[in-house]
């Protein structure tokens, strides 16, 4: 059996999506070599999901399936939505037996998947929580319980599954579940029920399925749970945003991963349809997004409660939520709507916010996380093994799994770069011609980046120049390229290629300071800092006994940037020479003081401090971290 298969977490299949712009490459298409992605870590993404599966079994999640299908006794353990962290799971082993497959993950995933097929119903249902509880209340509990939610990362395992091994047996099950919700929801005055999820994810993943076996009737199902939310049917309210049709949206709100999981969904049924009203709202929401709610990070949901977005411009450092699941949901959205418009400023947030929002939810061990992502700490808050409601590390895990597959994209006869590291690209064109790359770079620690042509053929190479890069540079074979090279676009060389032709783009990475909006009042006065992608913070470890909330950065203080090749996993660290200046005595055991009885401070010392990226952050012994320091 021929498969044709696609790449990336999100999985997007713009092959048959008429007005898509571009489309991944094959999974494998594309091999990483030193990149900041695995090898920086302790561990690989095997070992990751090996102990992975370990706690899927220590926390019962996998046994509930072998009690469905009676071959334990036992009731139901766990929230209700646990089958998910199984589904995760699979997933990224699929995307990792497709990049680097092994016998032994080939043998763990096939009797995983054999234990879902055991647990399946006759009608096609899979759902552990209502299978080995009260079967007569499935589909009755939409908004609370996740139903067609687990069904949806169902859906996306199999997809990736079945793309990156050809194999058809969890194809199967997710087709049979695909089934049964076709012919259970839908308009009432079809004879169906009316209906959809609290929590979003069944509308991308019905598309996915329908891409991946041809069947309409998916991608049409997508589109009925979209056009019921805004009805009451999914909780009436903007935590499930069910407040208002989506077509109607301007503002993102309510709880952060359900908002970007819609935003994704949407995405995938506009590519299917060309609806330019589903394509306004997207526009409407990422400016509210980008402009209003969103941290430096690229992090997003600023309320621990309903782990939500806030209003415009309620960003706290200390309570951010930022859930890594949220920051892999705009991840999911923004290659949608590259794929779409082929607009550089998708790829830019896709690059920062997976260095400086995702990638913190992993330690440097690789087996400990973070479910929030803080940009100011005092200590306190470290990563931990496993969570009960454990949904960031498995989607930690299938992201990093498929990382490779967000670097490249063809459309007709352009192979496009959106990020970048060491790698080997493989891309066949719609022409039958096929593009053999290598990529080498040390990226993001320095902004030399060469792709080495190793076939000839006649095509465009297209390389982003990101937003917040001025005065890049580009040679062909040693001679500058005469080809324009805008900041927040594509520089396109289009030329008859021969092997060994090199390609030398260079993206100057000076720091730079960054300012907040003047209604963000934490930060007034304050600055962050960045070089290239990559957010910096000020971290107690490494820097003696500073207190980061004492330092000021004078104005003219130099940041020099020193790669270090030993320290957290090989990192670029910034340094400069700081003010540090403790709080005067009158504040001893003072909240609160009249401006006039402030006591003058001890004068500052004058000292040398180190920044680390932020994504490495807590990697060493506790103790307060800030992301943005205070000015002088």
């Amino acid at each position: 059996m021929t498969v044709e298969v696609q790449t990336g977490a999100v999985i997007v299949d713009t092959t048959r999506s008429p007005y898509a712009r571009w489309r991944p490459l094959p999974v494998d298409g594309v091999r990483l070599h030193d990149s900041i992605w695995e090898p920086r870590r302790r561990r690989t993404v095997q070992e990751t999901l090996a102990e992975q599966y370990r706690l899927l079994e220590e926390t019962d999640r996998l046994a509930n399936f072998r009690r469905t299908a009676g071959k334990e006794p036992g009731g139901f353990t766990g929230i209700y939505f646990n089958d998910s962290d199984v589904y995760k799971w699979l997933e990224a082993a699929a995307w990792a037996m497709a990049t680097d497959p092994t016998p032994e993950l080939d043998r763990l995933i096939d009797s995983v998947v054999q234990e879902l097929a055991d647990a399946q119903q006759p009608d096609g249902y899979l759902d552990n929580f209502y299978t080995l509880g009260e079967m007569d209340k499935r589909w009755t509990e939409l908004v609370r319980t996740h139903e067609l939610y687990c069904a949806g990362h169902l859906f996306q395992a199999a997809v990736a599954h079945y793309r990156a091994t050809g194999k058809e047996n969890l194809l199967g099950v997710a087709r049979r579940f695909a089934d049964l919700i076709c012919d259970t929801f839908g308009p009432e005055d079809a004879g169906k029920r009316p209906g959809t999820d609290g929590h979003e994810e069944i509308e991308m993943a019905m598309v996915e399925l329908g891409r991946a076996t041809g069947e309409q009737r998916y991608i049409d199902q997508a589109a009925y749970f979209l056009d019921a939310r805004g009805h009451g049917l999914a909780g009436g309210d903007e935590y499930h945003q069910d407040h208002l049709p989506f077509r109607e949206a301007s503002d993102v709100v309510g709880h952060a991963v359900r908002q970007v999981y819609l935003t994704a969904g949407a995405a995938d049924i506009y590519a299917e349809t060309g609806d330019e009203s589903i394509k306004a709202a997207l526009d409407r929401l990422w400016d509210n997004m980008t402009q209003r709610r969103m941290y430096v990070s690229s992090g997003i949901g600023s309320r621990w409660e309903g782990e939500a977005f806030g209003k415009d411009f309620e960003l706290p450092n200390s309570r951010a939520y930022t859930e890594s699941c949220a920051a892999i949901g705009s991840v999911m959205w923004n290659w949608r709507m590259l794929l779409l418009t082929g607009e550089a400023r998708y790829a830019d947030l896709i690059e920062t916010t997976l260095y400086n929002a995702m990638l913190p939810g992993l330690s440097l061990e690789g087996d400990t996380y973070y479910y929030q992502n803080p940009l100011s700490d005092d200590g306190t808050h470290r990563r931990r093994p496993w969570f009960d409601c454990a949904c960031c590390p498995p989607n930690l895990a299938r992201t990093l799994a498929s990382i490779g597959g967000y670097l490249a994209t063809v459309r007709d006869n352009e192979l496009a770069l959106h990020l970048y590291a060491d790698a080997e690209i493989d891309a066949p064109l719609p022409s039958g011609d096929r593009v053999r790359l290598t990529v080498n770079t040390a990226y993001p620690w320095d902004g030399a980046i060469r792709v080495a042509v190793e076939s000839a053929g006649s095509f465009t190479l297209a390389l982003r120049i990101p937003g917040w890069s001025a005065d890049a540079s580009l040679t062909i074979n040693g001679k500058p390229a005469d080809v324009e090279l805008p900041p927040g676009d594509y520089a396109r060389l289009e030329r008859a290629w021969q092997a060994g032709d090199v390609v030398d783009l260079t993206l100057p990475m000076p720091v730079r300071r960054l300012a907040a909006h003047p209604h963000l009042f934490e930060n007034r006065g304050r600055i962050a800092i960045m070089r290239g992608p990559v957010l910096y913070c000020l971290e107690r470890a490494g820097n003696g006994t500073v207190d980061p909330r004492d330092v000021r950065l004078p104005a003219d203080a130099e940041l020099s940037a020193r790669h270090e090749p030993d320290l957290l996993g090989g990192v670029t660290v910034l340094e400069v020479e700081a003010l540090v200046q403790p709080l005067a005595d009158s504040w001893t055991n003072r909240l609160y003081q009249p401006l006039g009885a402030v006591g003058q401070a001890s004068p500052a010392d004058r000292q040398r401090i180190t920044l680390i990226p932020y994504f490495v952050w807590a990697n060493r012994e506790p103790g307060p971290m800030e992301v943005w320091l205070g000015t002088a």
